[in-house]
């Protein structure tokens, strides 16, 4: 039994379920349409290109959290996963998951992506363990800040180590999977990383260093 961890977004699935979000926020008329896609579009090349500010985009993706009430958050995420990520689910990808289940792994997802967003997505892989990005709530409302360190680059080593710390893993033979040159640190952690449809940079670096190179992608 080990720790089988997933990247999210274009890992799991065939897209970014972050940008994904701001887009279906765009369509649904809930944020000012052309501003927000330019800002959206851009924090994503920039994520693309490893030149990502995590605490200027997050202030941006989490600020309509706290412009609007729980409920009617919740009622948008149903149409958003049934709308832009039912879609995305990648069948090679479940397929991959019921693997590492089979075998009697922990299984777990570790995403920059906030919780808000990514929690339908790990119950629809049956993957109860998630550590993402926490949008912070006081009084049952989003304020629109960060509680706690980012799960980005570094960080997601910082959260990972804090969720090992409660529970009673570790990574002995643990497996990562991802996509982004973003999470190369991690990739380093494991006794087995694997890329998967990887970005050109991280391409160059497994095969510089001999991971495996995996597709999801039909």
């Amino acid at each position: 039994m080990a720790l089988a961890i997933f990247d999210l977004d274009n890992t799991l699935i065939g897209g970014d379920s972050d940008h994904a979000w701001g887009e279906f926020l765009v369509e649904q008329g809930i944020v000012d349409g052309a501003a927000y896609k330019r800002a959206n579009d851009k924090f994503y090349q920039d994520y693309l290109a490893g030149s990502l500010d995590i605490h200027e985009y997050l202030a941006f993706a989490l600020q309509p959290l706290a412009d609007h009430p729980p409920e009617q958050l919740n009622a948008w995420r149903i149409g958003f996963f049934e709308q832009k990520i039912a879609p995305l689910i990648l069948p090679k990808a479940k397929a991959l998951v019921e693997q590492h289940r089979d075998r009697g792994d922990i299984l777990l997802i570790i995403t920059a992506t906030n919780q808000f967003v990514t929690e339908p997505i790990a119950d629809a892989f049956g993957i109860d363990h998630l550590i993402a990005t926490v949008p912070e709530q006081q009084n049952d409302r989003y304020t629109g800040r960060v509680a706690g360190v980012p799960s980005f680059k570094d960080g997601k080593i910082t959260r990972l180590e804090q969720w090992l710390a409660d529970h009673p893993y570790s990574l002995d033979g643990a497996t990562f999977y991802s996509d982004s040159h973003n999470d190369i640190p991690l990739l380093e952690r494991v006794d087995y990383p694997v890329a998967v449809d990887p970005d050109e940079t991280l391409r160059t670096v497994s095969e510089q260093n001999h991971w495996p190179i995996l597709s999801l992608r039909d």
